[in-house]
């Protein structure tokens, strides 16, 4: 009987080792330019740890900051080794807080230090001392009572609360040499992969930290200030504070005590607030032609047709375009290396078409507007001639509405740009911010099984070509923004929690994605549920969940 096992990894890469090999031992034959990027290792599609002994043929997917589960894994090392470097250098006594995600980083205020050039310096190089010594980052399973006592005695209240809440006898602490805390994902094996990082400090006390995505080719991304996001944030933190409810274990007091309604309506007349906030704006700038733009599942219908509304109840007329209406017919569509069509692209639009209609109309001329017919692939005359006069502001929404060359014929002193996306001021702890991209890919997956019956797997599928595009086509025209709302609520993950649960579950071992989706199961479990039946009909989570008053 051989004493020898055949392990396959990335790719259908092979290696014979002893049988009773750990993982871990088998990260040190990889070539260099892969062991250097494991953050993790799965068997079966499920992150196994890496002390793991092989007593078989076994296939191994090693797995980087490019995976799904490893990017979020990344993440929480690096934080991990922050807290670390910050503690070694100034002690626990400092605070800090990972407020929310930023795009490709994360936004975090420390308290109880001023942060100057020579503070990130220092606190840069612990981390890289760190890393370079290639600490193990233990996982301990621990009884969830006395990991209660332990955030009693260290007076973490909110992660106190979490670990009540979820309902298991077991959680999972980690350990860093004389460090410990609790995450919401996996952590990585070690700190030896997590060399790819950058810090940038944005005043004394507010920093932000960099790292690869999967979309930027492992390399570390240039910092950009996205000033109106962060504002947006702190606006809407301030606004929680003011409740006493800046953190997701109060959200779910507030259900227990039965007056959840009460927070749904709070959350709501502050969503309208903004709506009507914007909608002043634009008409004191006089602006007819108002560009709405937002990732996936930000909630641009719906906040489009209340901003209609909004401006209809002041006798303003309106009239909505969405620009997939202006898709070039599908045989004239532009394609990808691999022979897809690329409807991301700006290029897949028929700009001049969309200049000529809107430039018509707004000298009241008549006009046929199209719709695209995404069946046929053909763009269809179906709706008869439109005419507006000067009393009208056209409403435009659709992926490319913040970038000048999807209009590049019409006078920018008319236009106003409004950035949309959930953005989610609630946090679980200091050190678990809720993720935008988390929230929105929950959303779409329940709109997306609602109206196309896709599973959950085939949501995940698709979200990273979503995203490519996000990067590319949005994202870097957020700062010519005239105005940004958040579409998030405050609540919303309770309501979308009971809808999620059952598609999440439904993801076999068998899918590349179970993985992903038993993190979100995990991350779900801090939310009480909360029923749909209080929600109006008129909500931005009828959008996904169903029953929206403006779903035609």
């Amino acid at each position: 009987m051989s004493d020898k096992i055949k392990i396959v990894y990335n790719n259908g890469k092979e290696l014979e080792v002893d049988k009773n090999t750990k993982i871990i031992d088998i990260v040190k034959l990889l070539p260099p330019q892969i062991k250097t990027r494991v953050v993790g290792s799965k068997i079966d599609n499920a992150i196994v740890s890496m002390d793991t002994k092989l007593k078989r043929d076994t296939v191994i997917n090693f797995i980087d900051s490019n995976d799904l589960a490893g990017y979020k894994m990344y993440q929480a090392g690096l934080k991990f080794v922050f807290l670390a470097a910050i503690y070694d250098i100034f002690g626990k006594e400092i605070e800090a807080s990972f407020d929310h995600s930023i795009m490709r980083g994360m936004h975090i205020t420390i308290k109880g230090l001023q942060i100057t050039n020579k503070e990130i310096i220092r606190i840069k190089e612990r981390m890289t001392k760190i890393i370079n010594d290639d600490l193990r980052i233990l996982k301990m399973n621990v009884f969830s009572k006395e990991m209660v006592e332990f955030y009693k005695k260290e007076k973490k209240i909110p992660n106190c609360y979490n670990v009540s809440n979820i309902d298991d006898a077991l959680v999972t602490l980690y350990k860093l040499e004389n460090y410990f805390d609790y995450f919401y994902v996996e952590m990585p094996y070690s700190t030896g992969c997590l060399s790819r990082f950058d810090l940038v400090a944005l005043n004394d006390s507010e920093v932000v930290l960099l790292f690869p995505t999967p979309r930027t080719k492992n390399e570390v991304p240039s910092y950009v200030h996205y000033e109106k996001v962060i504002e947006c944030f702190k606006n809407e933190k301030k606004w929680l504070k003011s409740l006493d409810i800046p953190y997701v274990y109060q959200v779910n007091k507030v259900v227990a005590s039965g007056k959840i309604k009460d927070l749904i309506r709070l959350s709501e007349i502050n969503y309208d607030n903004k709506i009507h906030e914007v909608a002043t704006k634009i008409l004191e700038r006089n602006s007819k032609f108002v560009m709405i733009a937002g990732p996936s599942s930000s909630g641009k219908t719906t906040t489009c047709k209340k901003l209609s509304l909004d401006l209809q109840a002041r006798g303003i007329k309106t009239l909505t375009i969405s620009v997939d209406d202006y898709f070039k017919n599908r045989v004239d569509t532009p394609k990808l290396p691999d022979g897809k069509y690329d409807f991301e692209s700006i290029a897949s639009i028929d700009v001049e078409s969309l200049n000529k209609d809107i430039n018509d109309l707004l000298v009241g001329k008549e006009v046929s507007l199209p719709t695209y017919n995404f069946v046929s692939g053909v763009r269809e005359f179906v709706k008869g001639k439109t005419k507006i006069d000067s009393n009208y502001i056209i409403l435009m929404e659709g992926l490319h509405c913040l970038n000048d060359e999807l209009t590049p014929y019409i006078n920018n002193d008319i236009k106003y740009k409004i950035y949309l996306s959930p953005f989610m001021p609630l946090n679980l702890d200091s050190n678990n911010y809720i993720s935008t991209t988390d929230l929105r890919l929950i959303r779409r997956m329940i709109r997306d099984n609602r109206t196309r019956g896709n599973d959950v797997s085939k949501t995940i599928c698709s979200w990273q070509d979503v995203r490519s595009g996000e990067e590319k086509y949005i994202f870097p025209y957020i700062n010519t923004s005239d105005v940004i709302i958040n579409t998030s609520l405050v609540y919303e993950l309770g309501v979308l929690k009971v809808f999620a649960e059952p598609l999440l579950y439904s993801v076999g071992t068998d899918s590349v994605y179970y993985e992903e989706a038993r993190r979100l199961i995990n991350f779900l479990k801090n939310y009480y549920p909360i029923s749909s039946e209080y929600i109006a009909d008129d909500c931005v989570l009828r959008e996904f969940i169903g029953g929206s008053c403006f779903e035609s």
